[in-house]
């Protein structure tokens, strides 16, 4: 397997030098051979730090290195096999398998066994190997036949088993300041055995350029740089390798303008990765900047994430979830406002499908806001979870089945449009939960008109108290009842006689009970006065039946007829 850190003029075939060759490309050539040359991560490898002290001594414990890409990973691994007694040995986790690992971990038992010398395992991309290869490593790390040093651009706690990550020191890597890949540049600009050796100058605002597109990336840096002197050289150098092409002598320095670093640089890249940090770090910004009411900061986080190739679906489904999480009740007009975004996207598509996706983003960043829904359902799970399996209260009970008044299911129940406001006061969470408030509204927006109703209703005002209109309706369904009953029990008796008498009779019963029915109405939206006539009615249906005994089941057409005006 190749090796990152090889010299074919190395001594020690277990400690390969650092050094690349001359046709290496430029960001290997300057890779630091020492701490002292390692810019940047003063929190990491600054003095007095764990990591320094460890590396000053040579007594380095396992540790991973996370970072992004151009933090200086591989940079720190090089110093460290520059620096170390230790026999080195690498492996890649691109192309490495189980069988790479335990060759590695059986010569590092071997040599330890033989020469008691320590061996350093530098696996880079280490968040690429599978559970059953990390779970390889897991012994050689624990009885010390091999120091790991991982490097990896994803979360560890998310990509390394846990047994592993607790025997690692995690060293987290920064993207570089400004300043420190402004460092990294000169020092390329200058050395005279790695870098240009002051035969290229680069123009201060290409500098600036160049340094604000590497986005904290010292890789990014150096190869635009690279690219930059190849495109200002091209002309005397069209066709010569790159590393190897002339440059004008000491005297006359090449000039590279901004130009030079445009051309070099086809579009700048986000460092965006839609199912690591990245993507979970600008999701999260984004959405706080929707709570925290910054239109500014909301839209330039869709735009990003736009830019870097999010699926634009998740973010109007974010929005969506967000108008009813984040703003709920306080603004009316703010689900429909996403909801109508991310139609808008399906019909319309990017690019011009942004307008929209950003009209939503402004209009749920500059809304009122409200959680009242989201604290709701959180009460509402609660109590779910506490009250179990709770009856439903009878009177709200099903009652369009047949019978199903004689198992008193809708006895009691107020039909709140016959009360002003269309509200009465009446139970309707189970008995276990009588008197607990789920839903609290805010003071913002939309929902204050919502909590002046709510004090309303719970504070037990006179709301239920009944129109003019539903005391003349209930009068008549009061009468209905009293007539259904005194019909069905004589019609109950006349259908026994008739059947007495012969088949040929009972309709006459079966009419009768019919006409009774059809006078009940709405029986179901009872009030006090007709509960009573209900009853009544159940009172007259049961002597019917009693009287008619099984063979009444011509009872049935008026009993279902009647139930289904209480539903």
């Amino acid at each position: 397997m190749e090796r990152l850190f090889d010299d074919p003029t190395a001594v020690d075939p277990d400690r390969p030098s650092v050094l690349p060759p001359a046709t290496a490309p430029l960001a290997a050539r300057m890779r630091p051979r020492s701490l002292d040359q390692f810019v940047g991560q003063e929190h990491a490898v600054g003095d007095g730090t764990p990591l320094r002290t460890l590396l000053a001594r040579d007594a380095l414990s396992s540790i991973v290195l996370w970072g992004p890409p151009g933090s200086g990973k591989t940079s720190l691994a090089a110093v460290v096999a520059a620096t170390t007694a230790a026999a080195w040995e690498e492996l890649s986790a691109v192309s490495a398998g189980v069988k790479d690992v335990r060759a590695v971990i059986e010569r590092a038992r071997e040599r330890r066994q033989a020469t008691g010398r320590r061996t350093l395992l530098f696996i880079d991309e280490i968040h690429r190997f599978n559970k059953a290869q990390q779970d390889a490593l897991l012994p050689a790390v624990e009885n010390g036949w091999v120091t790991l040093v991982g490097a990896t651009t994803e979360n560890p706690f998310f990509e390394l088993n846990a047994p592993l990550l607790s025997r690692c020191l995690l060293v987290r890597l920064e993207p570089l300041d400004e300043e420190a890949v402004t460092a990294i540049v000169q020092r390329a600009l200058t050395d005279p055995e790695h870098g240009y050796g002051g035969r290229v100058q680069l123009e201060e605002a290409a500098l600036r350029h160049l340094v604000a597109t590497a986005d904290g990336d010292a890789r990014t840096a150096l190869v635009t740089l690279e690219a930059a002197v190849e495109a200002a050289t091209r002309g005397a150098a069209r066709g010569v390798a790159p590393g190897t092409r002339d440059l004008p002598g000491e005297g006359t320095p090449q000039t590279v303008d901004i130009d030079d670093v445009a051309t070099a640089l086809a579009s700048r890249r986000l460092r965006y990765d839609k199912a690591a940090d990245q993507h979970y770090d600008q999701v999260s910004a984004f959405i706080k900047s929707l709570r925290g009411s910054d239109p500014d900061a909301a839209v330039y986080w869709l735009v990003r994430m736009l830019e870097a190739g999010q699926d634009p679906r998740f973010l109007a489904r974010r929005m969506v979830i967000f108008a009813s999480e984040d703003v709920g009740l306080a603004d009316h007009t703010a689900l429909p406002t996403a909801v109508a975004a991310f139609e808008a996207l399906d019909r319309v598509g990017l690019p011009e499908a942004r307008f929209n996706l950003a009209q939503a983003a402004i209009a749920l960043a500059t809304a009122p806001k409200s959680d009242s829904v989201k604290r709701a359902l959180g009460a509402a799970d609660t109590a779910v979870q506490e009250a179990g399996n709770a009856p439903v209260p009878v009177h709200l009970r099903d009652a369009h089945y047949r019978s199903a008044f004689r198992l008193g299911h809708g006895v009691g129940y107020r039909y709140p449009h016959d009360y002003a406001g269309a509200h009465v006061a009446q139970q309707y969470l189970p008995d276990e939960l009588v008197g607990q408030v789920l839903y609290e509204p805010t003071q913002h927006g939309d929902e204050v008109l919502v909590a002046e109703r709510l004090r309303a209703w719970r504070g037990g005002e006179p709301a239920g108290a009944r129109a003019p209109e539903a005391e003349e309706s209930a009068a008549i369904r009061g009468r209905g009842h009293q007539e259904s009953g005194t019909s069905r029990a004589a019609g109950a008796e006349e259908s026994a006689t008739g059947r007495a008498a012969g088949p040929e009779q009972p309709a006459t019963g079966q009419a009768v009970a019919r006409a009774g029915t059809a006078a009940d109405g709405g029986a179901g939206r009872d009030t006090a006065t007709g509960v009573a006539a209900q009853v009544e009615t159940r009172s007259g249906r049961a002597t019917g039946e009693a009287t008619v005994g099984p063979a009444g089941r011509g009872e049935a057409p008026d009993e279902q007829q009647d139930q289904e005006g209480t539903t």
